[in-house]
């Protein structure tokens, strides 16, 4: 197995388009890691990594460290990177929601080249989105007790605030910018989807730091530690659990039975054949887990700036109701994995496109009658395997949150091992294998695999 994958890994570097691809996409990674590392001039960032550490190892906010993992650490390091790529899926979000609800914008997709300049709004959009993001964020940074409970010392050690503000807004914007323009960099020119990777890489950075905590979970010095060989175990097997289960999902898929008529075209008569179309039960990937998670994130800051602004103890309750492993918190987290899983089905998948191609094809699926038929029947199969797709992803997006407050589990611990982290991590990294193995494949090369492949491409 092993000498399988090493001899899959050089082959790669064998097919000079491949290579070219791939030390790209990690000379992009590697500068995406330097500006969560490069720190805002006037902030000081080693009192709140070092107020992160703290809080880290006592179970403190665990909002603010999720939003830090998925920043790469951007956020507790005061880096130009602190905005992460959150305002640019925001953004995306958004524009899809327009698409689905404005006539005009959905008839725009549908239209050639239509989908460019859906796209540039979207970055019109992030854009607007990190001014607004960024300044309150240099705000909120003036102000530092309000945000981060416990946090004594000043962060802000800038004498002009004004200049502070500006200075601060305009690096977190074009932080998040650069983000966003390497990642569409490495989704053009690299391997695997850029956005995607770029959330990835920032999560393995944690990885250090988690490892760390792990060994501490059980080798505590000093004192005694409340986990014993038989947690380590159920740990390692539940992990073992979720890698193994987002794989067999994200592979999974239902094969719909094609059959083509005999057909002249010309004086070429072409036979007829039967084929199948592979359904991915999950469609979406781990886009609604990234979107679930990114829109959940403001809330909780938005709601508690209001009540410290007006002193008003419905919105501090309100805010303490969101954080992260909180019964409202997992309702609404779970329900918005359910929204996002159908609602990227909706926008993505086409039934109606794919009923008149196949029956422009001499295609039709035995049982169903071309056109209308043929779509209703998609639509309906469509629906029911995304279903199961997405409530797996909701049971292993919750129930390690839900085994991780309960245990006392340390939070970077149970942050990065976590389904949420895992579900990103393990669904990137087997789309990123896909789009090698296709390289691969083209050039009669053997696959990641010796038998079979790695499903899901249609």
């Amino acid at each position: 197995m092993l000498s399988a994958i090493a001899s899959t890994l050089s082959n790669c570097f064998k097919i000079p388009e491949l290579k070219s691809r791939i030390l790209f996409t990690l000379l992009v990674l590697g500068i995406c890691r330097l500006a969560a590392l490069i720190p805002i001039p006037a902030l000081d960032n080693v009192a709140l990594k070092e107020y992160f550490l703290r809080s880290a190892a006592t179970g403190g906010n665990s909002l603010l460290g999720m939003y830090s993992m998925f920043t790469g650490g951007g956020f507790e390091n005061c880096a130009i990177g602190a905005l992460g790529i959150m305002p640019y899926i925001s953004a995306t979000i958004i524009i899809q929601l327009l698409t689905a609800v404005v006539p005009t914008l959905h008839k725009l997709v549908r239209e050639e080249g239509g989908r460019v300049k859906i796209v540039q709004y979207g970055r019109y959009l992030t854009l607007l989105l990190c001014l607004g993001q960024g300044m309150a964020m240099a705000i909120g940074w003036e102000k530092a007790e309000n945000i981060f409970p416990g946090f004594s010392g000043q962060l802000v050690i800038a004498e002009n605030i004004w200049w502070y503000r500006i200075q601060t807004t305009l690096l977190l914007t074009t932080g998040t910018m650069l983000l966003m323009w390497l990642g569409e960099q490495i989704t053009e020119r690299g391997v695997g989807n850029g956005v995607s990777l770029v959330i990835t890489i920032g999560i393995l950075a944690r990885l250090p730091l988690a490892g760390q905590g792990l060994w501490e979970m059980f080798f505590s010095p000093g004192v005694d530690s409340k986990f014993h060989l038989f947690h380590a175990i159920a740990l390692l097997v539940l992990l073992l659990a979720v890698i193994a289960g987002v794989v067999a999902v994200t592979q999974a898929q239902r094969k719909i039975p094609v059959q083509y008529a005999q057909r002249a075209v010309g004086r070429k008569v072409i036979s007829g054949g039967s084929s199948f179309m592979p359904l991915r039960v999950n469609y979406a990937g781990v886009m609604p887990v990234i979107f679930a998670g990114a829109i959940l994130m403001f809330p909780t800051y938005i709601l508690k700036y209001l009540g410290e602004l007006s002193n008003t103890k419905f919105f501090i309750d309100m805010a303490r109701a969101l954080d992260p492993g909180t019964p409202l918190y997992l309702t609404l987290y779970g329900l918005m994995i359910l929204f996002f899983s159908y609602f990227w089905v909706a926008t993505q998948f086409n039934e109606l496109q794919i009923a008149d191609d196949m029956k422009k094809s001499g295609g039709y699926i035995p049982g169903v009658r071309p056109g209308q038929a043929t779509s209703d029947f998609l639509h309906r199969a469509m629906s029911r395997i995304t279903f199961a797709g997405a409530i797996f992803l909701v049971v292993i997006a919750l129930i390690p949150m839900i085994l991780g407050d309960a245990l006392g589990i340390n939070q970077t611990v149970s942050q990065f091992f976590g389904g949420t982290s895992m579900l990103i991590m393990v669904g990137v990294m087997l789309d990123t294998m896909r789009q090698i193995e296709s390289y691969l494949l083209m050039r009669h090369y053997d696959g990641f695999m010796k038998k079979g492949r790695i499903r899901g491409r249609f």
